[in-house]
């Protein structure tokens, strides 16, 4: 593993500084693109759940699902329409935007219009697409594969890095424990923050339940609160936290994602745990 000779690296996306003892940032949106008037109306929504501690978001939703659990259930809108949403909720909300590529040739289109390039935790191995997303100069979130160990996120990092971009953020989503099963070790954050560069915890993956459900994969949100609570209270950086007005009638991870009129209260309750954290920080 690489272990950071200077201090917590701070990646700033957009207005956002995320890193040390900077309050936490928050990575939300619906798992899955819908429609222009669906992801306006989840932005303003979270906006309104921001508002009262004044956290920053990343606005994040998916063109393509490219590792759904069955051929028979919906991926999405594709690159092209959906990047053309993405881009009109940047311009309207002004707030950073992140979505999932899939390929080496989707990153730079999507870094034309997105601000945070996220790599999909299946991928976070695939060399090539490591060096294209970093090639882009785009903030790069890395999820760790559920097969991988938080020590080996320092090899995968190196490899974005090599490319000269060091805006990377590393995200864990569990580990795989079992069949449908995932398991959250908190050991795991601070041994990946052991290489200096910022560390997301995404609390409504890590309660999913791959491919739990037959054709669609199932998932416990009433416990990614608690794994959000726990995260903030080790010192992440960020939380990737999906939302949805209906997550049960949702067409992608919806047993996973909050309800979004639940997310102002939990906010401003990991708002107060990340006080308590970084003012221990020193």
């Amino acid at each position: 593993m690489t272990v950071a000779t200077t201090g917590p690296k701070i990646v700033t996306v957009g207005d956002i500084e995320i890193g040390g003892d900077r309050p936490f940032a928050l990575i939300t949106g619906p798992c899955q693109l819908e429609s222009l008037d669906h992801a306006r109306m989840m932005a303003e929504k979270i906006a309104e759940a921001c508002a009262s501690t004044g956290t920053k978001f990343i606005f994040k939703a998916s063109y393509d699902k490219a590792n759904r659990s069955s051929i028979s259930t919906q991926r999405g809108l594709g690159m092209d329409e959906g990047l053309k949403i993405l881009g009109q909720i940047k311009d309207e909300f002004g707030c950073p935007i992140l979505t999932d590529v899939h390929d080496a040739r989707q990153c730079a289109p999507a870094a034309e219009v997105c601000d945070v390039i996220q790599i999909p935790a299946f991928l976070c191995r695939q060399t090539d697409l490591l060096l294209a997303a970093g090639e882009t100069g785009a903030a790069i979130n890395v999820k760790k594969g559920q097969f991988l160990a938080p020590w080996d996120m320092g090899n995968v990092a190196e490899k974005i890095a090599s490319t000269g971009n060091e805006r990377i953020m590393l995200c864990d989503r569990g580990t795989s424990f079992g069949y449908n099963t995932l398991v959250s070790d908190f050991r795991g954050l601070p041994t990946m923050a052991a290489t200096g560069y910022p560390v997301v915890f995404d609390a409504t993956h890590s309660v999913q339940q791959p491919g739990g459900q037959g054709t669609t994969s199932g998932g416990q949100r009433e416990f990614a609160p608690v794994l959000a609570r726990a995260a903030v209270a080790v010192g992440v950086s960020a939380l990737f936290i999906e939302t949805h007005q209906d997550p049960d009638n949702a067409p992608s991870d919806g047993p996973n994602m909050i309800p979004v009129d639940q997310m102002q209260a939990l906010i401003e309750n990991l708002a107060a745990y990340d006080r308590i954290s970084k003012g221990n920080m020193g």
